[in-house]
């Protein structure tokens, strides 16, 4: 290929390339694939390394980023870049409009162009001849830092402005933020490489455009929305802003798509509360919105007060974060047992509420984020979500580290943080007032002690009224207490008390599910039960005898080890015990009852001569698996009537399928003994 060709083929690589960053980053409407236009990016990279001479300064192998700087070059704007008075509720916007009117000697509705206000970093672009020649933050509205290398990293703005009619040179102004999706990306990437995380996308924009070193920009999610003309010559454009943002977009130039023209005040306060519900689906942080008075020449008669324009106005959120001093922290206990830090503040207005608790989530999270009583730290609130300390503002001069207690700060039993886990739970599960609840309502489920009419509401109830504060209490009821409670009566009470009597008598497997140790289900009761053959044996049992047990593995060994080793749940026990819970001896297992051992089935549709449960149970006690999916491994699924999706998943396997007689002839020895 001639010298003439290569330019030519260099020149035309450019345009496309151009072209389909425009369609991409502007219109978001891809003509190609990502793979293609890499072929054609390394097309030009392998032109350019050979003919260095016909590289350009629009050229999209530019956006690589350059060798490190040594500092940043201070830049003067030719038009300076103002800031705009806040307006923090409707009635100052309503004053903001009457003012404007006022001035104009209108009593007509004004046109306002409304835009979202990026939460980022503003930025100015001056374009010569339609070429990208330089960018430089805002600074003081006067100078800023020349940061070139860096804009020129990001797909989103062009590097050469597209179409024609482009004035011979435009200053635009506009911000560069970081898309939530591309935020949490990078944060994960960066806690991965064992890196600092970035507290919110504003901070990671910013840092990510102050880099010295624009090949760590280039390796950043950033974009831009324009949002204004800063200064033109030999060039004319539109006569309101609205106009004026269609034509940068014609121009290849990204503004938002969310912005649009409201009339009047009314207008303005009803699209404040659309971006108000909208912002938490939007793909980009905002923290208010913007109202500027659409038409040029009104902007003009209004002019200027001090540093900011008298026709613009933004109207803020409510902060969503803000700095306070941390004063202590207290460990609470959820109703699963799990240890959580809370913050203690002094009191602070974010996110529109006074705040002085916030989560500090678990320990690994007050190491990640370095923090300690005494600091000033930064807190989050985003609408109804609970406050958060997402980072350390300053270090106090006498730091305190903050440290999880060893026992629980609500019963004094034993914390544990199990391995490879973040969350620190209290070992006295059967003891803890914390966790009585959910504790009670799940030992009285059918599937444990089955105590017939002991709900949600009632066992919140006897909580509540302090007639339980354990659950061996549930024994000592008393028909008159229970008879009093809302909704219950003399005979609701006597059928209560009648059925927690008849739970007394059970079996060592829903003893055993009942007491609620972690990981452990109704078959791995039934497992320890068969195995152990007592509770005794199961309570003494080292964490390598657990191990020997089906299905038993040592995280769940170690679960049961750490309760029954907690002395409040002994405590628990042995008042159980002698509330009269008792059940028959278990027997070891036959060879006759393992007649299924190895063997999964899987029950679907409806049974007449035994439900489900029964079934489920009958065919565990011959030593099978009961699984409630189908899968390669299922020995065959038992069809009764209107079995659906589990049946039609067994004949594309080729699993056998077995009808409700021939589930009696499995369990034939069951009923032959």
């Amino acid at each position: 290929m001639s010298n003439t060709q290569v330019s030519r083929r260099a020149k035309e690589l450019r345009a496309i390339l151009n072209h389909h960053n425009y369609r991409y980053y502007v219109l978001d409407d891809p003509e190609i694939s990502d793979a293609k236009y890499d072929r054609l990016l390394r097309e030009l990279q392998d032109i350019e390394a050979a003919h260095p001479e016909l590289q350009t300064l629009d050229s999209p192998t530019q956006r690589v980023g350059a060798a490190p700087l040594s500092s940043f070059r201070q830049v003067t704007h030719i038009v300076p870049m103002l800031s705009l008075a806040n307006a923090f509720s409707d009635k100052e916007i309503s004053a903001f409009d009457k003012r404007l009117r006022e001035r104009l000697k209108t009593d007509t509705e004004l046109d306002y162009f409304a835009e979202p206000k990026l939460d980022g970093l503003a930025v100015s672009l001056l374009y010569k001849g339609g070429l990208l020649v330089q960018a430089s933050t805002r600074g003081d509205g006067t100078t800023g830092e020349d940061i070139t290398e860096n804009i020129r990293t990001i797909g989103a703005i062009p590097l050469t402005l597209q179409g024609q009619g482009w004035p011979a040179m435009l200053e635009v102004r506009g911000e560069v933020y970081m898309p939530k999706k591309g935020f949490q990306a990078l944060n994960e990437h960066l806690l991965k490489a064992g890196k600092k995380p970035f507290i919110n996308p504003r901070n990671a924009a910013a840092g990510s455009l102050r880099q010295l070193d624009s090949r760590i920009t280039a390796q950043r999610p950033l974009a831009m929305y324009c949002y204004a003309v800063g200064h033109i010559e030999g060039g004319t454009l539109p006569d309101t802003q609205a106009k004026t943002l269609a034509r940068l977009a014609d121009w290849g130039l990204r503004v938002c798509p969310d912005a649009r023209i409201v009339r009047g005040v009314e207008g303005c306060h009803q699209y404040y509360q659309e971006m108000v519900k909208k912002r938490p689906q939007l793909p980009y942080e905002i923290d208010g919105v913007v109202f500027k008075v659409n038409n040029f020449a009104l902007q003009d008669v209004l002019g200027f007060v001090s540093r900011a324009p008298r026709w613009a106005i933004a109207r803020k959120f409510p902060a969503e974060e803000e700095t306070t001093r941390l004063k202590a922290v207290e460990f609470q206990v959820g109703r699963t047992g799990a240890i959580t830090p809370v913050a203690r503040l002094e009191p602070v207005f974010v996110g529109g509420a006074t705040v002085s608790n916030a989560s500090l989530h678990n320990m690994d999270e007050i190491r990640r984020i370095d923090v300690h009583i005494g600091d000033t730290v930064i807190i989050k609130r985003a609408g109804d979500v609970i406050p958060k300390i997402v980072g350390v503002a300053k270090k106090g001069q006498q730091r305190i580290r903050i440290e999880l207690p060893s026992h629980c700060p609500v019963c004094g039993s034993l914390v544990r943080t199990e391995e490879g886990e973040v969350i620190a739970r209290c070992s006295g599960g059967l003891y803890c007032p914390a966790q009585l609840k959910e504790r009670i309502k799940h030992f009285a489920s059918r599937k444990a002690m089955d105590i017939d009419g002991l709900g949600d509401k009632l066992v919140d109830q006897l909580f509540d009224r302090k007639l339980i504060e354990h659950i061996d209490d549930l024994y000592h009821l008393e028909c008159d207490a229970v008879a009093a409670l809302e909704r219950m009566g003399k005979k609701s009470a006597e059928n209560l008390i009648n059925a927690i009597e008849a739970s007394k008598n059970t079996t060592l497997p829903r003893f055993i599910y009942a007491l609620g140790i972690r990981e452990v289900g109704e078959a791995t009761a039934k497992n320890l039960a068969e195995h152990f053959l007592s509770l005794e044996a199961i309570q003494h049992a080292t964490k390598e005898d657990l191990e020997a047990v089906d299905d038993v593995g040592p995280v769940v060994a170690a679960h049961i080890v750490a309760f029954f080793r907690e002395p409040h749940n002994q405590e628990i026990l042995g008042r159980l015990l002698a509330a009269g819970i008792h059940w028959d001896k278990v027997k070891k297992q036959t060879d006759e009852r393992a007649l299924l051992k190895g063997n999964i089935y899987v029950l679907t549709g409806v049974l007449h001569t035994m439900t489900r449960h029964e079934a489920k149970e009958k065919l565990q006690a011959l030593g099978a698996k009961v699984s409630g999916s189908v899968s390669k491994k299922t020995t065959a699924v038992i069809a009764g009537e209107k079995a659906g999706s589990k049946r039609i998943k067994a004949e594309k396997l080729g699993i056998d399928i077995l009808s409700e007689e021939q589930l009696q002839q499995l369990l034939a020895p069951l009923t032959t003994r």
